[in-house]
């Protein structure tokens, strides 16, 4: 990473920008969530992407690019097609167009546009934007969180037993991960009010951010997963660090968010742990 002085951002037009412009893509989803898709596969069989999601974020960077021609993008579909950024403190906008592309296939309205903007490696900014369910999420660092302009807060809940869970099953399919995963869900399972599983990172972590959530961990999603996420969860009052218990780092693909200090510090040391290659 470069530690460069970062470039100034108004940070209130930044998100007026990207508001106008997810609701704009929300429209597109939404068109689209009962239509039959066209898909193809990318890391597995059930790692998929759609037109739709090639399409929203083509829109997305180029409405941001009219404005800020001279700032960088990490995304889902470009990453996946080749094009590889490494975070540096200049302003970088982490854009997954559809998170929940199995839910979007299967129309299962848990679809969410996430956008996050990075300056100096530090997360500003996040919008969370279900259009299905016509549920905006957003944050500015040091100014709480809001859905639909409400403020939001964590849960508080501060033990397992008291917790709902979020998890998700990914779409690595090695022994290794399945077994890992296993554990860990056996674990919570057994301990905490209830387990769920919402198909979309970005959606649990925006639960977590409103109090519908007490935990969620995964390993192995990407940058774009999070981002937007980690600051919304953070500026409602939540915890968001490695699910090994060290400090959260984008690019490491690695999440554990919770309703208070507490409930991470108890079950951190019980996960058993997934180290996937970095972003």
């Amino acid at each position: 990473m470069s530690y460069e002085k970062p470039e100034e951002v108004n940070l209130h037009e930044c998100l007026e920008l990207i508001t106008r412009l997810s609701r704009h893509a929300g429209k597109i989803i939404k068109s689209r969530i009962n239509e039959k898709k066209t898909i193809e596969t990318k890391a597995s069989s059930i790692d998929f992407v759609t037109e739709t999601d090639q399409e929203v974020e083509k829109l997305l960077i180029e409405g941001i690019k009219q404005k800020y021609p001279h700032h960088k993008f990490i995304g889902e579909e470009s990453f996946a097609a080749g094009i590889k950024e490494e975070l540096t403190c200049a302003p970088t906008w982490v854009i997954d167009p559809v998170d929940g592309t199995t839910n979007f296939v299967h129309s299962y309205p848990n679809v969410c546009i996430s956008i996050g903007l990075v300056v100096g490696c530090d997360i500003k900014l996040g919008v969370i934007y279900n259009p299905i369910l016509d549920m905006f999420f957003r944050a500015i660092k040091g100014e709480g969180s809001f859905l639909n302009d409400e403020p939001i807060k964590v849960s508080g809940v501060k033990q397992l037993t008291d917790a709902l869970v979020a998890v998700e099953f990914g779409s690595v399919r090695s022994e290794e991960f399945r077994n890992i995963v296993n554990h860990n869900i056996n674990y919570l399972a057994t301990n905490a009010h209830g387990i769920r599983s919402g198909g979309s990172a970005a959606w649990n972590l925006a639960q977590v951010a409103r109090g519908g959530i007490d935990l969620y961990v995964e390993m192995g999603i990407h940058a774009w997963d999070m981002a937007a996420g980690y600051i919304i969860v953070r500026e409602a009052g939540g915890t968001v660090i490695d699910p090994a218990g060290n400090d959260f780092k984008l690019m490491d693909r690695r999440i554990l968010a919770t309703s208070s200090i507490e409930i991470a510090e108890e079950v951190y040391s019980k996960f058993q742990q997934y180290y996937p290659e970095h972003d």
